[in-house]
């Protein structure tokens, strides 16, 4: 009988410990809030915050979806960790929470030390860039039941939010104004669809839109609302924020209304992008499909005082976002409600 180890089975542990090594790089942090190293069997993160009368924490897990399968494809591993920080970042925004911690998971077939290196050295970068800190996660070796070259990744954040300042849309009043901060593209939602698309259409990858090739536009990472946001917490004129991703602004904007109204937008405001042109085109899927699928070119919503747009528009603007009224809240029973028609 053929002698059994771990290494024939498919589990190589010298590599695997050569692999965290080189994430310590990466995982390290001169956070003092942040007591322990990489290697501990759990993270300690340190949450004395004495500058907070009465501190809630806002959790929040994440995974890329299909998006990631795209990713290892076409090489597009830095791209994919930041689809799913930021993603991940903008679901607690949104409730006014500050980003404190993230741990993440990585699950292949067989750890490959140079992919998952870099997997931890962009997850790291795009937490950094969000303002948290990758603090540690597991990586985990499962033959057999993920396929080989295939990654699967999630994560969890752990964000911050004094009690009395927690946004979640339930100061919306009649007449508030829906303001829409652009995406990029098509973020990190539709991508069954847009893998459909690529079926039908051998080659559409390398088609141009712009200058641009279709993989490189629909791989582009999912925008962060980080730097644009964390400067508004706070202000009461901010009455409520719906990041835009699966089931479109039907479906994300209405989680945030009062049970007594609704809101009403514009489709001929929306600036839609020409990637979305393109799918149109490519699929003739008609507009109501499209905009339950995708973000169509609105990334993220928020909701403000009436009064008060001018000033938040001058404040996107400052920081190299084009922000811009869609909409307004009226009386109704909590839905989303389009006027007009997107034009292309």
């Amino acid at each position: 009988m053929e002698k059994i180890t771990y290494e024939k089975s498919g589990v190589n542990i010298a590599t695997a410990d050569e692999t965290k090594k080189e994430m310590a790089k990466y995982v390290n942090s001169d956070n003092n809030r942040v007591l322990n190293k990489v290697g501990a069997f759990a993270s300690l993160y340190d949450i004395k915050f004495p500058q907070m009368k009465d501190p809630v924490l806002v959790l929040k897990t994440e995974e890329p979806g299909s998006k990631q399968k795209f990713a290892f494809k076409y090489n597009k591993i830095k791209n994919i960790c930041y689809d799913m920080i930021n993603h991940l970042t903008n679901d607690i925004l949104v409730m006014g929470a500050t980003p404190l911690t993230v741990q993440d998971a990585i699950i292949c077939s067989k750890i490959e030390k140079d992919v998952v290196s870099q997997l931890v050295k962009y997850i790291s970068q795009a937490c950094k860039d969000n303002g948290s800190v990758l603090t540690g996660g597991e990586t985990s070796e499962q033959p057999d039941v993920v396929e080989k070259g295939i990654y699967v990744l999630t994560s969890s954040i752990v964000g911050i939010v004094e009690k009395d300042e927690i946004v979640d849309g339930s100061k919306i009043e009649k007449g508030d104004v829906v303001i829409a901060l652009p995406s990029n593209g098509i973020h990190t939602n539709g991508y069954s669809f847009i893998r459909m698309l690529m079926e039908q259409y051998p080659g559409i990858e390398e088609e141009k839109i712009e200058g641009e090739t279709f993989i490189d536009i629909i791989m582009r990472s999912h925008t962060a609302y980080y730097n644009v946001l964390t400067p508004l917490f706070g202000n009461k004129s901010l009455r409520g924020m719906a990041h835009i991703t699966g089931g479109g602004i039907k479906g994300n904007l209405n989680r945030i209304l009062p049970e007594n109204l609704s809101a009403e937008i514009d489709l001929t405001k929306i600036k839609v992008l020409p990637i979305f042109k393109f799918i149109k085109a490519k699929s003739g899927t008609d507009d109501e499909e499209l905009l339950k699928t995708f973000n169509m070119g609105v990334g993220m919503t928020v909701v403000v005082e009436k009064g008060t747009e001018d000033k938040f528009l001058e404040h996107f603007k400052s920081l190299g976002t084009d922000a811009y009224v869609i909409g307004e809240i009226v009386d109704g029973d909590k839905t989303v409600q389009y006027t007009g028609n997107l034009i292309y």
